[in-house]
């Protein structure tokens, strides 16, 4: 038999989400449903179910960085997602590992989970605006992190233009504001900008309160376009469309809010 030929590799450098609908967990699903074989950074545990996060644990930095240094000048890369990062150490020696890595890099500055428990440490702010956002091919913040990082507070689209600008300025090639968040309208807004151009990209809005694991499934799925040669909004744009289809196809799972379904478009669920 032939060899065959190894698929393109995307890292996610994140936490872990032991109920398995956000974090490592739900990159590691995007990466196999788009075609890539996707490699992971663990730089966090988590006690984390449809009902909150109990607890979070994260590892030391030295770990952190033999995981990257192991897998990336052994197998290789074509694009790098970021997730939770936890603390300044971690956000500081990941910049610098991103630094030394020709590839593109998405990063979503993961600030809170989706029930509002915090999985950045206040003190680390800092450094994710002067050392992880410079780092950044695409940036892509929910409106909630928008505020945490630039203050600025996103009430409507126009307000969503003020976002971009101020979170260009942090350096990224690229912001993806999303406005999943904004109230009312029948559309999920999301505007895409390099300062230049815009993108804006809109979906139905889904009636489906299960959406655990959209923002790291979104990015994700960014990385994995990029992977595969996509210009910014053209990988952008598809990842957009990948996941609306999870946010409606979304499944309860224990007591709380249940995640997207990342196999959606394989038919697989029973």
């Amino acid at each position: 038999m032939t060899p065959r030929t190894a698929p393109l590799r995307v890292l996610t450098v994140a936490g872990s989400d032991s109920g398995g609908g956000a974090g490592i967990q739900a990159d590691l699903k995007t990466m196999l449903a788009l075609g890539v074989h996707g490699m992971s950074v663990l730089t966090a545990v988590t006690a984390q179910n449809s009902l909150g996060v109990q607890g979070a644990w994260e590892l030391p930095v030295e770990a952190v960085r033999a995981q990257y240094r192991s897998v990336v000048d052994d197998i290789g890369v074509q694009a790098v997602k970021t997730g939770m990062l936890a603390s300044a150490p971690l956000v500081e020696a990941v910049a610098d590992l991103l630094a030394g890595t020709a590839a593109p890099v998405v990063v979503d500055p993961v600030g809170v989970s989706k029930h509002g428990d915090p999985l950045l440490a206040a003190s680390a702010l800092d450094s994710v605006r002067t050392r992880l956002l410079p780092a950044a091919t695409v940036a892509t913040p929910n409106l909630d992190e928008v505020t945490q990082l630039t203050g600025v507070r996103v009430g409507s689209e126009d307000d969503m233009r003020r976002a971009a600008d101020a979170v260009l300025a942090y350096g990224p090639r690229w912001a993806l504001i999303k406005g999943g968040h904004l109230p009312g309208g029948a559309e999920a807004v999301d505007l895409l900008t390099d300062g230049a151009e815009e993108h804006w990209l809109r979906a139905p809005r889904h009636d489906n309160r299960h959406t655990h694991g959209t923002g790291c499934t979104l990015a994700s799925a960014t990385a994995c376009g990029l992977a595969k040669g996509l210009t910014v909004p053209e990988a952008v744009r598809e990842a957009k469309e990948y996941v609306t289809g999870a946010i409606a196809a979304g499944f309860a799972l224990g007591g709380g809010i249940g995640p997207v379904d990342h196999a959606w478009r394989l038919g697989t669920r029973a």
